[in-house]
């Protein structure tokens, strides 16, 4: 229960594991949308908290991992995510591994061009791929939910496009003739597969946070 304050329950805080204030900006307005009066920071709000490695074999595992270390250390509900590009002819690669593919994490330029040289002689019926995200939210008494979401295409031949990230430039949605790099910012959030894990759990956050 939360503590209250002139006789109304204090607004909780929800902490969310990253430091990217894109990031924070993108979840705190569709929690704003679903009318959650919610107060959210990211991690930097905690800065002598060190940042969780990513142990998990699949998205949902690493999302958990990071939400339940932040809830433990903050005493608050806390919320993570995890994601990556699925490529069927790989099996589902890079997946887990997409952010150090090439070896080094973060690298995007040598993940990208190790990629597409592995996927050089696929035609392009055989390139379908989606990109695919984990958010779970964990409460500091252990309750956890975990929520995905999913954006399909197919992979070019080339990168295009100036905007995104990662493997933005390569991946075409399914029904558009751009990639995800062509997209303006509002038109890549709208379809995007953590947009859809975010918006997704605003119910969760209604009904965990009341």
């Amino acid at each position: 229960m939360q503590p209250r304050t002139g006789g109304r329950p204090a607004t909780p805080r929800l902490i969310l594991a990253t430091r990217n204030a894109g990031k924070v900006s993108e979840l705190r307005a569709i929690l704003e949308a679903a009318d959650l009066d919610v107060e959210l920071v990211g991690a930097d709000a905690y800065p002598d908290i060190p940042d969780v490695k990513e142990t998990g074999v699949t998205f949902a595992e690493n999302a958990l991992l990071k939400a339940h270390a932040l809830a433990r250390a903050t005493g608050h509900p806390a919320v993570a995510d995890d994601s990556g590009l699925c490529v069927d002819v790989l099996g589902g690669a890079p997946g887990i591994f997409s952010a150090r593919w090439a070896g080094t994490h973060g690298d995007d330029r040598a993940n990208l061009s190790l990629l597409l040289a592995q996927l050089a002689d696929i035609s392009d019926e055989h390139r379908a791929a989606h990109f695919a995200c984990a958010a779970a939210l964990a409460l500091p008494d252990g309750t956890q939910r975990v929520v995905e979401g999913k954006l399909e295409g197919t992979l070019r031949h080339a990168p295009s496009g100036t905007g995104g990230f990662g493997y933005d430039p390569i991946l075409q949605p399914l029904g558009d003739t751009r990639t995800c790099a062509e997209l303006t910012p509002n038109e890549k959030n709208a379809i995007s597969h953590r947009g859809q894990a975010f918006r997704a759990l605003a119910p969760v956050v209604r009904e965990l946070l009341g």
